[in-house]
């Protein structure tokens, strides 16, 4: 059973951050914790958002997109990491921020056994890979600290992932 309001007001704050930051490239792999965000950015000609088809795309473009004077953003769900792993070595290596917001699944309440893997090392594997990882379990702190590593990435060029955890975003249960 989830936890979650009906409408999450942090899917807002996460947006009016994004655009104070000045983050014109949105790239997402479709994700429900994402949804109400991507909704958000694609209804304003302010931001690009594109779809792709596998997350690792992400990182090239938004690394295009840094070299074209443009910041971005990569949304993803926590199964997707591993997908990037080849290319962390090139953020490395290149120096450019990247930020990503990582929708968590394999957590509290996960109804799906192979998302429990990823799910359990996302934080692991990214921290070898040299990005600075931060988790968030509460609602109420869910724009704040996108809002800080926003500033870490975007200012000290670095990499970092905000980890969303499943409390926050409500489990799932397709099952029912």
């Amino acid at each position: 059973m989830s936890e979650q309001p009906a409408t999450p007001t942090w899917p807002r704050g996460i947006y009016d951050g994004l655009r104070a930051n000045s983050v014109r490239q949105v790239a997402y792999v479709p994700d429900a914790g994402h949804s109400e965000l991507i909704k958000l950015c694609q209804a304003t000609e302010q931001m690009s958002t594109i779809s792709l088809t596998t997350e690792e795309e992400g990182i090239a473009m938004l690394a295009g997109a840094w070299l074209g004077g443009e910041r971005g953003v990569l949304l993803m769900q926590s199964s997707g990491v591993g997908n990037c792993v080849n290319l962390f070595s090139m953020v490395q290596e290149c120096r450019f921020p990247l930020l990503m917001l990582v929708t968590m699944r394999g957590q509290w309440g996960e109804f799906n056994p192979w998302q429990v893997w990823m799910g359990s090392s996302t934080r692991t594997i990214l921290e070898q890979c040299g990005v600075l990882c931060f988790d968030v379990d509460e609602p109420q702190r869910v724009v704040e600290t996108v809002a800080s590593a926003s500033d870490l990435v975007f200012n000290a060029y670095r990499s970092a992932a905000v980890l969303i955890g499943q409390r926050v975003l409500g489990s799932k249960n397709f099952l029912k």
